[in-house]
């Protein structure tokens, strides 16, 4: 696929008008429109609706595909704008840390698409603990992270990837039992024998495991969900997390519930601010570009499709 119509198609849905696209893209109308027509035949669907102009059902798909791509061959070519004529470089494999479930679905279909542009590039995964919100970037054990909160660390440059609903984590003996469907409130968990983490933990990261709450009362210590749930279900501790946890840590005997007036919190993908790998800035294309499609309706559910 000529990823010139590309460019003229997603000019022309972002702009919503054939001749602003055009300016913006520095071509003329006509050759805006040959490109467009020339997509629809390749593809052989209509992509946009003329008057107004805005995209099909088929054209909003490609959109999301479309920045992907385009990402992609932007931060490709980037990388070889330098590269020498000595000979290939050693490949390093690119490492990316997770902290949890990461940003949901968008986590396995960035890392699958990053496999798919650069399969010659090595993916190794890492698992996070909550005491390497920061640590594990700025050690440099990782290149990229899955993290959320935003690290407070001039060191790290955090891109938002999703934004969900928060949610609390009680055991089936819990009061809180019977609030699982219709949610509870910041002043109903607030007393929550909520885990607790170790002392070298980031503030910003243990503020937002309760929530900004410190009610003083808290379970034993916890350093991965995995600890956190197998306090719950021996109705040792309570948890908290975001929405889509419900899908990835659904364990027998824990419940979750909404907190229906606690701030939504958003996951990010977090790089060293100083570096200048060509990979991970095709990994954070790539994932920034998903997040524009993906990112709304993770909030929504699951997306059985995105990790394909």
């Amino acid at each position: 696929m000529d990823l010139r119509l590309l460019s003229s198609f997603l000019a022309v849905v972002e702009e919503g008008h054939f001749g602003r696209a055009a300016a913006r893209l520095f071509l003329s109308p006509p050759a805006v429109t040959q490109h467009i027509r020339r997509l629809e035949s390749e593809l052989g669907t209509r992509l946009l609706y003329r008057s107004p102009v805005s995209p099909t059902p088929a054209g909003e798909r490609l959109a999301g595909h479309a920045r992907t791509l385009l990402a992609a061959a932007n931060a490709a070519l980037d990388d070889l704008a330098g590269v020498a004529e000595a000979g290939p470089a050693p490949v390093r494999p690119l490492r990316v840390g997770i902290m949890g479930h990461g940003s949901a679905e968008l986590t396995p279909a960035a890392i699958n698409a990053y496999r798919r542009a650069r399969p010659e590039v090595p993916v190794q995964i890492r698992q996070l603990d909550y005491t390497e919100h920061v640590s594990a970037l700025t050690g440099d054990r990782v290149d990229v992270a899955f993290v959320r909160p935003a690290p407070e660390d001039e060191r790290i440059t955090a891109d938002v990837l999703t934004t969900e609903q928060r949610i609390v984590v009680v055991p089936q003996s819990s009061p809180l039992a019977d609030a699982r469907e219709e949610g509870a409130r910041l002043a109903d968990v607030a007393a929550l024998p909520f885990f607790r983490v170790p002392p070298h933990t980031p503030r910003v990261f243990t503020d937002y495991l309760y929530f900004g709450l410190d009610s003083g009362r808290r379970g034993p210590c916890a350093l991965t969900p995995q600890d956190v749930l197998t306090g719950v279900v021996t109705g040792r501790a309570a948890g908290s997390g975001l929405k889509s946890f419900a899908r990835y840590y659904a364990w027998p005997g824990a419940l979750f519930v909404p907190v229906l007036d606690a701030p939504w919190e958003s996951s990010y993908l977090a790089v060293r601010t100083a570096d200048r790998d060509p990979e991970v800035r095709i990994f954070r294309a790539l994932a920034l570009a998903l997040a524009r499609e993906l990112g709304p309706r993770i909030a929504e559910g699951p997306l059985d499709h995105a990790i394909r």
